[in-house]
């Protein structure tokens, strides 16, 4: 088990600290390139006339949030893993809320495997999901009932 924890952090903070630099690329081409060429008539019908204000909310609030997480899990702070589960949800709202908005694009399909995924290994770094739960045949109280000689 200790070897599919240490896999499981090494990949939560891969994905953590890739989340953080895109969102926050992403976020900064919102900005400086308004959308860097997608087209400001997917912004129809929304609050927004720019990509400026969702580029600011992608960049320091998705990226933020991401890179906190990967810091805080990095350094193995106590609320590390609830960081990185705030940052899977969140990227993984940002992503339904984008779909909602904007349509969608094969790019999405990739950050909402990303936020899923990094919630997917909070779990199994609490040990709620680990590899003996995946068996079809098992289920997770199985392993905390012992048969008691009569």
């Amino acid at each position: 088990m200790y070897a599919v924890r240490g896999w499981a952090r090494n990949v939560l903070l891969g994905l953590l600290y890739f989340g953080a630099i895109s969102a926050f690329a992403g976020g900064v081409l919102g900005v400086a390139a308004n959308g860097a060429g997608v087209p400001l008539a997917y912004l129809d019908g929304t609050p927004f006339t720019s990509y400026v204000i969702p580029g600011l909310i992608l960049g320091l609030v998705v990226g933020g949030t991401q890179g906190v997480a990967a810091i805080a899990t990095h350094r193995r702070h106590p609320g590390g893993l609830l960081t990185a589960a705030v940052a899977g949800f969140g990227i993984t709202i940002w992503i339904f809320v984008e779909i909602a908005i904007i349509g969608y694009s094969w790019l999405q399909s990739i950050y909402l495997t990303l936020g899923i995924g990094e919630v997917a290994l909070v779990l199994v770094l609490l040990g709620i999901l680990h590899p003996s739960h995946t068996r079809s045949d098992a289920h997770p109280a199985d392993h905390a009932i012992r048969k008691v000689p009569q």
